[in-house]
């Protein structure tokens, strides 16, 4: 296998400020939920009735390496970011939840704020225990969110045209990419997570986006779009826009709910590829995503060099644009189906 470079990646995801999740039972009476070492198991916390999140833009300038980024609404843009923990909450009826605790610092190391970043939605009317305290896999847990992923079942199209269920993929299969014709895949991953939060699936119904069957991918998955006619007003033809921005309730909808089976692909650089008819991005290996991958192809990413090829961040639409509840609608028109 060849050596796979990292590229920086900027990622904006859905936080509270510490203080807004606090302890209102227990020994740590009063406190916010905080760094691994001050919390105490069995504590009772409740989130704030006036809590509110806000994005937090994180990029990944390195391996194990963030800071904050510039297109958020919390934090210092160029201040270090830090992964602490993850966490596990009960509520009263049993279930249970995963927050990570991301700590900003400044130059010297001094903690400015706590971020609590849920996994699956917190509610203001729940009291949560603390059960328990993660502070080993909370960077792989993080990686999960960004990294792109399929579900079972895709169909992915393959050098020869024919058209393969993800699953069945083996390493070593070529496939087609848009930019560089036939690729081997390098590595698959695949990872089974309950469908909720950040991890709830985005469904793109047939023919939303000129796709051939349904589509079913990770909220952060990037799909590209060509644009004969700019009615984005981006000022180019070429578009990548993340399928949970298109979400309008109907044509396309968040799947939560139950469990979900999640695949990856790999190749020697990042690549867009066709599913269902769609083109999307393969797995971008980035400071967020490479902790998911298995130590044997984490380690080739030692000697890291800058991304050879473009991460094709340069043509991702912003958020900005893409408040309007028809984007799939225009999307499709824009690309002239």
């Amino acid at each position: 296998m060849t050596q796979i470079s990292l590229h920086s990646q900027a990622q904006s995801v859905l936080v509270y400020p510490a203080e807004q999740f606090t302890v209102v039972n227990g020994a740590n009476l009063g406190d916010p939920l905080g760094l691994a070492e001050d919390l105490t198991h069995d504590d009772i916390y409740r989130l704030s009735a006036a809590a509110s999140a806000a994005r937090l833009n994180v990029v990944g300038t390195g391996p194990q390496q963030f800071r904050v980024g510039n297109e958020g609404d919390l934090g210092t843009p160029g201040a270090q970011l830090h992964i602490d923990c993850c966490v596990t909450l009960m509520s009263g009826n049993g279930d249970t939840s995963e927050c990570i605790v991301l700590v900003e610092t400044n130059r010297t190391g001094g903690i400015v704020a706590l971020y609590i970043l849920p996994l699956a939605p917190l509610s203001a009317r729940t009291d949560y225990a603390l059960v328990g305290v993660d502070t080993q896999g909370a960077l792989q847990k993080f990686g999960q969110i960004s990294s792109v992923s399929f579900t079972r079942g895709t169909r992915i199209t393959l050098a020869t045209g024919a058209q393969k269920p993800v699953e069945r993929l083996q390493i070593g299969d070529r496939v087609l990419t848009r930019d560089e014709g036939p690729q081997d895949v390098r590595w698959i991953g695949h990872s089974t997570v309950r469908a909720v939060g950040s991890f709830a699936p985005i469904l793109i119904r047939k023919g939303t986006l000129n796709n051939s069957n349904d589509l079913v991918v990770s909220p952060d998955h990037r799909l590209f779009i060509y644009q004969r006619t700019d009615h984005l007003g981006t000022g180019r033809a070429e578009v990548l826009v993340k399928a949970r921005h298109l979400v309008n309730g109907s044509s396309v909808q968040r799947l939560t709910g139950g469990f979900v089976e999640y695949y990856q692909m790999l190749f020697d650089t990042h690549q867009i590829i066709y599913a269902e008819g769609i083109a999307a991005e393969s797995m971008l290996v980035s400071p967020q995503s490479c902790a998911t991958l298995p130590a044997e192809v984490a380690r080739r990413l030692s000697d890291i060099v800058p991304h050879q090829k473009p991460s094709f961040d340069d043509i991702e639409v912003q958020e900005a644009l893409l408040t309007r509840p028809d984007i799939a609608t225009l999307l499709r028109r824009s690309s002239g189906g």
